[in-house]
């Protein structure tokens, strides 16, 4: 017979079970704590960074040069094109005075483009043209200093592949500017092939760098506006000062006389000549035409010509027998100096 079972032993038993259920949960739980900490829990140390590969290992692999190959030359900068017309580096009106003294050495100092014997040309372009400077030249040195600080930056911001040559004449007779012009263009075109000619006197100065020193198609008055006369042509048939023509231009009126000896007339019978041959002039307009001239008095063997009046009367019947296949001189010396070349020349005398 089955013993009656005490008050509350159900409830031991539930009770010892559900302790059971928890021990083994507590168990299960530290087992996987466990096991989770030897796997690396959150916030171990990171492993080491692995050392990078040398730089010759990381780079894709290519096949070695060949011993025998030879390095490539970097490839060639484009040739520079022509320089645009007009040029950007133009500024326009322009101070000149003439009361401060010019030392050349400085102008050399700050014209360091320009080369020895007074030539420059643009490095970034091309220029349009190869233009010779002529100057006739007798006992104007502080007239000479001031053209040359003037006129370089000028000349350079026109972008011209240009020289200047200061011809010289010796001795003591009558100045004769249009046989010394003729004369440096000569003795320029031994140098470089020249395709225009700029005639300056050397007292002339402008005042305006947009008045190019560069030919035309017909040949060219550049100072047209001169405070001597008041900035205004003295007459229409005016071309003296400074003016340009081509070398076409100028060997088809062959030159300029050879016979004007003492101040004034072979202007007007170089417009002469300009005509008979169907060219007509071309100027700039009066305020790009400006320009400045250095006061002085009359040079001593530059006295008025007193044939001229008759010569240019008769430019028709002697500009072909007179002219640069008539002309005739000697060199004396060339020198070569930072800022113009000077040509010192014996043209003979009225007489000769």
């Amino acid at each position: 017979m089955k013993e009656p079972s005490l008050p509350g032993t159900s409830l031991q038993r539930a009770c010892r079970l559900l302790v059971a259920f928890c021990a083994l949960h507590l168990s299960a739980t530290l087992l996987y704590y466990l096991a989770g900490s030897a796997l690396g829990p959150p916030g171990s140390p990171e492993p080491p960074p692995r050392r990078p590969l040398p730089a010759n290992l990381s780079q894709p692999l290519s096949r070695p040069p060949s011993p025998t190959a030879r390095p490539r030359p970097p490839p060639a900068s484009a040739p520079p094109g022509p320089c645009p017309d007009p040029s950007p580096l133009l500024v326009g009106a322009l101070r000149v005075e003439f009361s401060q003294p010019v030392n050349l050495e400085e102008v050399a100092r700050i014209n360091p483009e320009v080369r020895a014997g007074g030539r420059s040309a643009p490095k970034d372009c091309i220029a349009l043209q190869k233009v010779a400077i002529i100057i006739p030249f007798r006992n104007r040195e502080e007239h000479l200093k001031y053209w040359l600080y003037y006129l370089h930056p000028i000349l350079q911001r026109q972008q011209l592949d240009y020289g200047v040559y200061v011809i010289n004449q010796d001795g003591e007779e009558e100045f004769n500017r249009a046989k010394l012009l003729n004369i440096g263009f000569a003795e320029a075109l031994k140098e470089y092939d020249y395709d225009c000619f700029v005639f300056s006197d050397v007292d002339l100065i402008p005042m305006d760098d947009r008045n190019t020193y560069k030919c035309y198609s017909q040949p060219r008055h550049l100072s047209v506006s001169m405070d001597k006369f008041g900035f205004r042509l003295p007459y229409n048939q005016y071309f003296g000062g400074v003016s340009a023509l081509s070398k076409e231009q100028f060997t088809k009126i062959n030159g300029f006389p050879n016979n004007y000896w003492g101040w004034g007339g072979e202007d007007d019978d170089i417009y002469n000549r300009l005509v008979f041959k169907g060219m007509g002039i071309s100027r700039p307009d009066a305020v790009i035409g400006k320009c400045r001239m250095i006061r002085h008095s009359r040079d001593r063997k530059n006295e008025p010509n007193p044939e001229r009046f008759d010569r240019i009367a008769h430019t028709r019947e002697t500009m072909n027998s007179d002219g640069l296949n008539t002309l005739s001189y000697k060199v004396l010396r060339t020198d070569k100096y930072p800022l113009y070349t000077k040509i010192t020349v014996d043209i003979g005398s009225p007489n000769s």
